[in-house]
């Protein structure tokens, strides 16, 4: 008698290893003919993900004309290069979502304002904060547009107006 597969197992993330195609449990790595020239790319692609996070040339192999195959160091290089890629992508991202200035206002007390954006294709909104720079105790925090630009000069506006909300 013989076990049906489970139809939620997905052949897609199993392990593999061929000339052309490689995966391990997050990575699935394919040489492709290069459309723009006669060459050979190679495509990283993390599993779940829409799109490949690395995509670049590929060498060529000894007769020339064919793909050099996918090996184990290959493979490892390619998975360290592409996670790289996206966390150098996260950090962008994240650098331009969360800005945060420190200024010197009111009897010389040094507040750090912090503008954290969160985007939402339906109602994206941001947050702005103020944070006493010597404690970390918390001033103030109101709810602004996402395109709120912080700055210094609008940061110490906001503490000059006891923290009402910016228009």
């Amino acid at each position: 008698m013989t076990e049906a597969t489970d139809s939620t197992d997905s052949d897609d993330t199993l392990p593999l290893q061929e000339a052309r195609l490689w995966r391990d449990g997050q990575w699935t790595a394919r040489v492709t003919k290069n459309e723009e020239d006669d060459g050979w790319a190679v495509e990283m692609t993390r599993h779940g993900d829409p799109e490949p996070a690395l995509v670049g040339p590929w060498t060529m192999g000894r007769d020339k004309k064919n793909p050099k195959p996918l090996d184990g160091p290959a493979f490892s290089t390619l998975v360290k290069t592409a996670a790289e890629v996206i966390r150098r992508h996260e950090q962008q991202l994240h650098a331009t979502l969360n800005k945060s200035v420190t200024v010197t206002a009111r009897n010389d007390q040094r507040v750090r304002v912090s503008l954290a954006i969160v985007p939402d294709e339906d109602s994206p909104s941001a947050t702005l904060t103020a944070h006493d720079d010597a404690d970390d105790t918390e001033l103030a925090s109101v709810n602004v547009s996402p395109a709120f630009r912080l700055t210094t000069s609008s940061a110490t506006a906001w503490i000059e107006s006891d923290y009402a909300r910016p228009r």
